[in-house]
């Protein structure tokens, strides 16, 4: 096949949209097929929307030779009436792979009207989409009368590939000392950091350790929030902020971590909670969005309300308390993960779902 893919800026962006582009481009590029990257440049949500009257874009994708083309949602702004001008000049299928719809995200309420009468229009601009959870599928039906064909499927579970056994992850739950805590997620408001470091402030200082892996420059004020945050609960010697790391670094943090707790506001999907499930790490993760279609609650994990620092605090009280709990915990979500699509999986569902969409 020969395939298109608009996306902004590089595929190399850290974020779990990004990464599963990533992944699904060099799934395809070993099957055999060629893959087009077309980047956008990042701009303001203003400006995307003036990429819809390019003539330069326009005529690219009009004279494209491409049996399909693939757009990140994320790029709604800039074609939501440009695939309207295409409609009638191009034969082949345009499919979206829709990670989190920007109407989803927690702001104020007037610009997600203003995303949402957008994205109702790109959505409806289509040929087909591909989900990365049951929950963004229903998210999306909203925005479209006749509901959009596609198919969800799952981000692989694949990437960092874990080596430990039952019996280490059980071992590693018994051992004394403090709860190892691991945080994974870019340091923005959305991934609720900072409901976790007011969770964890309730608890005694001896019981826990906090280590955050994540970027520590998408959202520089958020991070100066956090920081103050510990500083002013007195936690400096309890929590690590140890910015990106290697997927190599990930891993040992994750096979010496006992628990996962990424509290988000809201996740398309939450590629990191299946990666740790891998490790035997139960997870700690928000009702809001598709994290529920990973996590079995009081089996492999738990869920908490977005921002419920309450809820949260109990339920690592109950972990620190109760290490049998903790290592049965663990063993469930190693049994989970092994269910889990691998990359190979995924590519390849989605890849039949483009053949079907050519012909």
């Amino acid at each position: 096949m020969q395939i298109g893919l608009i996306i902004y800026g590089s595929l190399e962006t850290l974020t779990g949209g990004f990464f599963y582009d990533r992944m699904l481009v060099e799934g395809l590029r070993r099957q055999g097929d060629e893959v087009e990257v077309i980047s956008l440049p990042w701009r303001s949500y203003g400006r995307y929307l003036g990429d819809n009257f390019s003539r330069n874009l326009f005529q690219h994708l009009r004279d494209g030779a491409f049996d399909v083309l693939l757009q990140d949602e994320l790029n709604h702004p800039s074609l939501f009436w440009l695939n309207q001008r295409l409609r009638g000049t191009v034969d082949y299928p345009i499919v979206t792979i829709v990670h989190l719809l920007h109407c989803c995200e927690p702001r104020p309420v007037w610009q997600n009207w203003l995303s949402r009468w957008v994205e109702r229009r790109y959505i409806c601009s289509v040929d087909g989409a591909i989900w990365n959870s049951q929950a963004t599928r229903r998210a999306t039906e909203p925005l479209t009368d006749q509901g959009a064909q596609g198919i969800v499927a799952y981000p692989g579970r694949d990437h960092l590939t874990p080596a430990i056994s039952r019996k280490e992850v059980f071992e590693r739950a018994m051992q004394p000392g403090p709860l190892r805590v691991l945080f994974v997620g870019n340091l923005s408001p959305v991934k609720g950091l900072h409901t976790l470091v007011e969770a964890l402030s309730r608890l005694p200082r001896d019981f826990w350790h906090l280590t955050v892996v994540g970027s520590l420059a998408i959202a520089p004020r958020y991070v100066r929030y956090v920081q103050r945050q510990i500083a002013r609960y007195s936690l400096s010697n309890n929590i690590e902020l140890l910015g990106i790391l290697t997927n190599a670094q990930v891993a040992i943090h994750m096979e010496w971590a006992q628990l996962l707790v990424v509290p988000s506001f809201y996740e398309g999907f939450g590629i990191v909670y299946i990666e740790g499930m891998g490790f035997g790490l139960p997870v700690i993760a928000s009702t809001a969005g598709g994290a529920g279609e990973i996590v079995e609650p009081g089996k492999d994990g738990f869920l908490v309300a977005p921002g419920d620092a309450s809820s949260l605090s109990k339920y690592l009280s109950d972990l620190i308390q109760d290490r049998d709990k903790l290592a049965c915990m663990g063993i469930a979500a190693m049994k989970r993960y092994a269910n889990h699509p691998t990359w190979s999986e995924t590519t390849e569902k989605i890849r039949q779902f483009l053949l079907e969409m050519i012909g």
